[in-house]
């Protein structure tokens, strides 16, 4: 991406933090009445500061990871597994909120201009997630300018609305207006700075998005990010900063019908077309910032997948190329958490600083771990600096979100992180177990040779023939034929994943039958195909092997089309397909099993003289 592109398409969530972080800090300041509200301006000095100082950090991350570098891999390469995991269940939570805090803001900011559709507030936010959920299950990616408008119509919303408040309060010498008579419900205390510190601290969500996505920059990726990121933070700080001093200046104090943004644009605007069109660019900016999260979230459970600490599932990609199955996890658990704090976005904030700030703190910490290993590179130690600052002020944050927030909601982040890191550490220890229990022992790779090697039909499929009405009912008319045994003709496809116990059981099975056999292998790279022809040769090419490159880790349509294809060049042959299946003790853990065999049988079904076999192999615990 060219960084003009990158910059809106990569900066949605961080910038539109904006429509609620001031927001989240001045509705626990108002608690302390007209008192409470004059703190509002330091605290966003310091939150500027922290967005500054993690910016700088994350820049760092960059020149160290220039293949991308989120909080899961810097925290897993530097710290070890169980921090890893645990900054993976931050990042999930943080996606989780940004779904449900973004539509719960985007709909208020919605409300505030149509206040008759606030009573169907919950009903219209769970029907925009379902809308976002089909859209990205059909493929729907961020891309070009049509997902760069709505941040750039946001960005100058907001600038020149902050532009022309400031110039209204010029005219009047800066001098704040009053505000309304407000009643005091707490005590101006050091809680209750800290608790509105931590709310408007959300306002730096998705300042790490910009590292983790690299490799989408034009060469040289790393330096082209670095600047997007420099832009990112100059923008947000400003947006931030402007719209605080906007709402000091104004006297504007959060009610709950209409939002502090909204108020702030009916003041300076008027109820016209610009007060429309800053709602309409605020509620764009906020659905493509959650739409970011339906990319994000699935890449994060693929990432734990595929280091054994989520099911394997989440490996799987679909017919359009996106990560179906984590797609809906996020819906279903933006959903339920958006329902049940019955979309109000105060209500939402407690949860998603504690996420947020766990993310930030362990990818600081592993960055420090990581200069100091690597003490040779140039400018080591000002990176050191600038990370342990990040990573000092962010461990600050998360541990003040965790105390002062816990019981207004932070406890059931903090139990969902908790639940999270266990669930991930026992599949870990399920998929060691499988691993032992079917890692090959020296006996069995003498496999018996086939009956009758390179004896019966040799086929490898090449372009599907094109199909006719008539040539399909003449084929079916003589699968529908065979009624003696000699009338039949076979061929054995073995699909075989990897070289384990459960592969080596099938393959002994379908050579003991003594028919043509065929071995199929689905790699998802060229390199991972020579691989496992590699391992195939040390083995000792004992049975005819074909290796099918299927890139997005497909399984079952590559089989299916591989398998049609040679029904379709001979019709003439019982294809039996023999599968190994894992077989658990307990029925939660099929779920951490590609369940491939009713899947295949479910899509061949429809063929004729296609026959599916499976081969269990028992795992003993």
């Amino acid at each position: 991406m060219r960084k003009l592109v990158a910059l809106p398409v990569l900066s949605a969530d961080a910038l539109s933090s904006v429509a609620y972080g001031p927001e989240a800090m001045l509705a626990v300041l108002v608690l302390g009445g007209a008192a409470g509200l004059r703190y509002s301006l330091p605290i966003a000095a310091v939150i500027a500061f922290m967005m500054l100082a993690v910016g700088v950090s994350y820049r760092q991350t960059i020149r160290a990871y220039p293949h991308g570098g989120g909080s899961y891999i810097v925290a897993s390469d530097n710290l070890g597994r169980v921090p890893g995991v645990i900054a993976a269940a931050g990042l999930m939570i943080d996606y989780i909120m940004t779904v449900a805090v973004s539509i719960a803001s985007g709909i208020e900011a919605i409300t505030s201009a149509l206040p008759a559709l606030a009573p169907s507030a919950v009903m219209i936010g769970v029907a925009v997630i379902v809308v976002l959920l089909v859209g990205n299950l059909r493929g729907v990616r961020q891309a070009g300018a049509a997902f760069a408008a709505p941040t750039y119509a946001f960005i100058i919303a907001v600038f020149t609305l902050v532009a022309v408040g400031l110039a209204d309060a010029a005219a009047h010498g800066f001098q704040p207006m009053p505000t309304p008579r407000l009643p005091v419900t707490e005590g101006v205390t050091l809680l209750l700075v800290l608790r509105a510190f931590t709310s408007g601290s959300t306002a730096m969500t998705g300042i790490e998005a910009i590292s983790n996505a690299v490799p989408a920059f034009r060469p040289t990726e790393w330096r082209n990010a670095r600047t997007t990121l420099t832009w990112m933070v100059t923008v947000l700080i400003i947006l931030f900063g402007g719209t605080v001093a906007l709402v000091h200046l104004d006297g504007v104090v959060p009610h709950g019908n209409e939002t502090v943004l909204s108020q702030l644009a009916r003041r300076t605007f008027g109820p016209g077309v610009m007060y429309g069109y800053v709602q309409a660019a605020t509620a764009a900016i906020l659905l493509l910032a959650a739409n970011t999260a339906f990319n994000d979230f699935p890449r994060v459970l693929f990432l734990l997948a595929r280091s054994g600490h989520a099911p394997r599932l989440f490996l799987r990609v679909g017919d359009r190329l996106a990560f179906s199955n984590g797609i809906l996890a996020l819906a279903l658990a933006a959903i339920a958490i958006f329902v049940g704090f019955a979309g109000n976005t105060q209500s939402l904030i407690p949860l998603y600083a504690v996420g947020v700030f766990l993310a930030f703190t362990l990818s600081q910490a592993g960055m420090v771990v990581h200069w100091l290993r690597h003490r040779d590179q140039a400018h080591w130690r000002k990176s050191l600096v600038f990370n342990a600052t990040g990573g000092l002020l962010s461990a600050i944050v998360f541990v003040t979100a965790g105390i002062t927030k816990f019981t207004e909601g932070a406890w059931v982040a903090v139990l969902v992180i908790g639940l999270l890191v266990l669930l991930a550490l026992r599949i870990r220890r399920h998929y060691d177990l499988c691993t032992q229990a079917l890692a090959l022992r020296p006996h069995v790779i003498e496999l018996p040779r086939q009956s009758a090697p390179g004896s019966g039909p040799q086929v490898r499929p090449t372009a599907m023939p094109p199909m006719t009405a008539d040539t399909e009912t003449e084929e079916l008319e003589e699968a529908e034929s065979e009624e003696y045994p000699e009338e039949v003709s076979h061929l054995v496809i073995v699909p075989i994943a990897r070289l384990d116990l459960a592969g080596m059981r099938a393959l002994a099975y379908a050579a003991s039958l003594g028919q043509p056999l065929l071995a199929l292998h689905l790699s998802p790279t060229e390199t991972e195909a020579e691989r496992f022809r590699s391992y195939w040769a040390t083995w000792g090419d004992h049975l005819p092997l074909e290796v099918v490159v299927s890139p997005h880790r497909a399984i079952v349509a590559p089989l299916v089309h591989y398998i049609e294809t040679l029904h379709h060049q001979r019709p003439d042959l019982t294809l039996t397909v023999i599968l190994p299946e894992i077989v658990v003790r307990h029925w939660w853990q099929r779920v951490l099993h590609n369940q491939t065999a009713p899947r295949l049988r479910r899509a061949l079904r429809p063929l004729p003289k296609i026959v599916i076999t499976t081969i269990p192999f028992h795992l003993p615990r």
